[in-house]
Order: C-alpha cells, then sequence, then structure tokens
C-alpha cells in the first residue's frame, strides 16, 4: 500500500510516511484501503501519531484484536428508479441557486491548447463516452413540491459545437482566446435542463484549436477535473486509433454515494460529528475584520482578480524541514504562518480560515466524476503570544481533529449552526487557504501538443483564496482576491509579508 501510494520501491518499516512525500490526502488513501483490505477502521490521526509501517502496523494490530471492525457501512450500487435525494453539498448549490438563478460563480472551467492534427470526430465521440460512463454529467435537478431531487437522463447527446477563427494576428489570437474563455466560463447552467457539463472548440488554424470544458460545481470538483482529463487522454488516443475503450466500467456512481451517504450520516453519527463543530466553532467572530482599500459592499458583488507569487526552493525544503520535526504537514505549517498574518492585520486572536479536503475518504470514490469536495473550518487561538513552534502544534490539533470529523459537509455545520447571516460576507469564514496536493493531469495525445492553461473569469466567492502549489521553482502562491475591498498592490505586499513570516 505504502509503495503504490508514494511510488517509492520498497519503504523500509521505519521509514517516516510523510518524509517519503505522504501528506494528508495520501493518509487519507491509505486508510480507505486499509479499510477496505482488512475491515478495520483507523482513525486519520493513527498517521500522523505512528507514521512509520513499524508503529502503524502495531495500532492495526490492536484495532484488528480489539475487534474494531468499521461502523461505516460499504458503498455499493444501489438500485434505484427515478427521484434521488441530493448528497448535502449537492443540496446546498441548489438551493443557492434558486435564490440566484443564472449565476456563474459555481462554473468550473479548464482550457487545453492544442497544435497538430485534431481528429475531431473522435474528440466528440471521447466526451460522449464519458457522459455515458458518468451518471453524474447526465444528471438534472428539479423541484419536487420543495424539495430538490435528482434524476439521471438514461441518454445524453453532448454537443460540441466549433468557433472558427482563423487568420488573426498572433497579438489578435491571444485576445480571442481570452474572450472566449471568458465568454463559455460566464454563460451560467439551467440545473433542471442540462447537460452541466459544457464543451467548446474555438479553431484558430488548421492545425491549431482551444479546447474550453466547463462543469458546474453540483456534479463535479477540481479532483472531477483530473479525472476527466486523464479519461479524456486515455479514450481519445483509442478512438484515433480505431479501438474501443480501454477503461473498465465504473463499480459505483454518484446516485450510489448521495444514497449512501444520506443513509449513513443521521441519527446518533449525524450528532456526534455535529456537537464537535458546534463546540468548536461555538463564540467564533461572525467576520475577519482585515483592513480593506474600500468598504466591504452591503451586497457581495463576486469581482474578483488573481495574483500569483513564488517562494524559493530554498524556503521550500527549510519549511518541509521544520514541518517533519515537528510532525506536521506542509499544510498546518503554511497554514500557521497564514494565520499569524490575519491575527497581525486582523488584530484578532481568533482566527477562522477555510481550507478544503477531496472528501474522497472512500477508495470507490477516486474513480467518480462528481462533488465530493469539502470545506472544514480551521479556527485557530492566536493569545498568548505562543513562539510558531507553539502555534504549529495548535495548528495541528485543530487539523487533526477537523480531519477526524470531515464527512460531515460544511454545508450541513451551516445549516445547524445557523450563523449571523449577512448579504456582505460568507458565513463562519470569508478567507480560504489550501495547498493543492489533488492528483494533477492533463488531457495529452499522440500527435498533439496539448498544453493547459488556466481560465479565470473574473468571480470569486470569498474575500479572499489563497492556494498554494509545490512546483520544480518552489512554492507557487495563487490569490483570487475581491477586486471590491482590495487593491493588487495590498495583495502582493501580504505575499510579501508572509514569505518573511
Amino acid at each position: 500500500m505504502w509503495s503504490r501510494l508514494l511510488r517509492v520501491d520498497r519503504p523500509g518499516i521505519h521509514d517516516n510516511f510523510f518524509a517519503l512525500g505522504g501528506h494528508s490526502l495520501l493518509a487519507v488513501q491509505l486508510i480507505a484501503r486499509v479499510r477496505e483490505s482488512l475491515n478495520v477502521e483507523m482513525p486519520l490521526r493513527a498517521m500522523f501519531d505512528a507514521p512509520t509501517i513499524a508503529r502503524f502496523a502495531q495500532l492495526l494490530i490492536e484495532a484488528r484484536n480489539a475487534s474494531n471492525k468499521s461502523p461505516v457501512p460499504p458503498l455499493k450500487p444501489i438500485a434505484h428508479k427515478g427521484a434521488i435525494p441530493l448528497s448535502y453539498a449537492q443540496q446546498r448549490l441548489w438551493f443557492i441557486d434558486q435564490l440566484e438563478p443564472g449565476n456563474s460563480l459555481y462554473n468550473i472551467s479548464a482550457m487545453y491548447r492544442m497544435w497538430g492534427p485534431l481528429d475531431l470526430g473522435a474528440l466528440r465521440k471521447t466526451m460522449n463516452e464519458i457522459v455515458r460512463r458518468h451518471e453524474s454529467l447526465r444528471t438534472i435537478f428539479r423541484n419536487d413540491e420543495g424539495q430538490p431531487v435528482q434524476l439521471i437522463v438514461p441518454k445524453l447527446e453532448l454537443p460540441l459545437p466549433v468557433t472558427v477563427r482563423t487568420g488573426l494576428s498572433p497579438e489578435a489570437r491571444e485576445d480571442e482566446i481570452k474572450r472566449f474563455a471568458r465568454e463559455q466560463a460566464l454563460q451560467p447552467f439551467d440545473l433542471s435542463k442540462g447537460p452541466l457539463l459544457r464543451v467548446s472548440l474555438l479553431q484558430l488554424a488548421e492545425d491549431e484549436h482551444v479546447l474550453v470544458i466547463i462543469l458546474h460545481h453540483i456534479v463535479g470538483d477540481g479532483w472531477s477535473g483530473t479525472l476527466l482529463a486523464r479519461e479524456m487522454a486515455v479514450i481519445y488516443e483509442a478512438f484515433t486509433n480505431d479501438r474501443p475503450s480501454p477503461l473498465p466500467e465504473l463499480a459505483v456512481q454518484y446516485s450510489d454515494f448521495a444514497i449512501w451517504q444520506r443513509q449513513w450520516i443521521q441519527g446518533e453519527v449525524l450528532d456526534a460529528k455535529i456537537a464537535y463543530w458546534k463546540k468548536q466553532l461555538a463564540g467564533a467572530p461572525p467576520v475577519l475584520e482585515l483592513p480593506t482599500d474600500r468598504p466591504r459592499p452591503a451586497v457581495e458583488a463576486h469581482h474578483a482578480a488573481i495574483v500569483t507569487y513564488t517562494i524559493s526552493q530554498k524556503l521550500l525544503d527549510r519549511l518541509h524541514e521544520l514541518s517533519q520535526a515537528e510532525d506536521a504537514t506542509l499544510f498546518m505549517t503554511l497554514l500557521s504562518a497564514f494565520q499569524l498574518l490575519l491575527s497581525r492585520y486582523s488584530g484578532q486572536e481568533d482566527i477562522v480560515v477555510g481550507s478544503t479536503v477531496a472528501g474522497r475518504n472512500y477508495s470507490e470514490t477516486e474513480s467518480l466524476i462528481g462533488f465530493f469536495i469539502n470545506t472544514l473550518a480551521m479556527r485557530t487561538d492566536l493569545s498568548g503570544e505562543p513562539t510558531f513552534r507553539e502555534l504549529l502544534a495548535r495548528v495541528r490539533q485543530t487539523a487533526l481533529d477537523g480531519y477526524a470529523h470531515q464527512e460531515i459537509p460544511f454545508e450541513k455545520v451551516v445549516e445547524e449552526l445557523q450563523p449571523e447571516r449577512s448579504l456582505s460576507y460568507n458565513p463562519i469564514f470569508q478567507v480560504l487557504f489550501g495547498l493543492q496536493n489533488v492528483p494533477r493531469a492533463s488531457f495529452e495525445a499522440s500527435r498533439l501538443k496539448v498544453q493547459r492553461e488556466a481560465v479565470h473569469p473574473g468571480t470569486s466567492i470569498f474575500d479572499m483564496s489563497w492556494f498554494a502549489f509545490e512546483t520544480d521553482e518552489g512554492l507557487l502562491l495563487r490569490v483570487e482576491y475581491d477586486t471590491d475591498q482590495f487593491e493588487e498592490t495590498t495583495i502582493v505586499r501580504w505575499l510579501g509579508h508572509f514569505q518573511k513570516l
């Protein structure tokens, strides 16, 4: 298990999981494989308390001797006809869509520039094969006497419109690509009609194309984008060579997960996990009082821009060393520095920051396109002038406790807490921070040079969202910020201060 997940040949029994490149997402996947193979439920914290094979094996033996079998029912295909309940996360987005129909805020975008001989027929056939495989991409959402339900369309033919813009100068070509991608990203979906996946092609020359893919968040997430790219590459390669798709049929579908989640997370299970979040967030400040360049609007308009910044590989290596010395992950170390930065700027010692987790805690969900991602509210007490190591210990504890209760969708936490509501800011937290370690993949094909590029429609859900990516050059920071409140120069200055911290 360690070897496959870490991609390390023959790891030693005393090698540290995190020193070998492990992180919280891989730890979740390892726990899922233990559950699946041995029917033993191990807490995620066990990976942090016993990060070597030898120590983890001892905890595993103790758990098996204690008959600590998994209390979680298995995720299996469920026979169903007609209307299906929504998952908790889907339900939240559906209600938002009812309040703000035609909103493109929850569109997920990807763009691929392609040079070479494109087989348009094979590409169209590829996209429809993926739609056939994943029920989520054939799902629509209806109102059934005030309650949302999802319906799966048995057969759906996804169109692939082609816009031709040939003969443009290099500068005009770049402008047209940006215009085309932004136009596609801002076009809303109708959840009641579908399809909730949109694929469009821009032809710039006989051998130059731009493929733009837009997916509504209610049927997908960042991990789904990686799966989509991976399946596109495999299936397109097969179809261009007159071969059938080599991908096996999926064992379960997202609708099975939605039903399973509703059946499991209820009653005592729901009450116990909600109790943790109620206690954890009791008395938390409703708003992070950051100094802004302009007053916070009475109603959020979600206008946004992006700034990027790179921290050197040398400094990143030192951060890894500190993390390992403190039995923490790189994410925990970065979050500690980030919450310290926010405390310095806001003057507050009680800081709540949102952070996303993949939400795919069961191996059966790893190959599904669907909305699994969850957001955890990371609340840290910075009172008492702690040293950085002491602060990191607090953040580590908060993160591990949050991971242990991550099955409760954030939407359900908000519903139960009933926090102070305002059209001016998001409930619970207004700033997001994440280290992106979700597997990345790009659409690749023989005879084509493919380059993935970012699409930013100029919208943002939060005041600020900071995302960190490990690259060959160091740590890339990508900050999406609300332009109604902040100037670019302010965000750039904060990034410099973050690096100093």
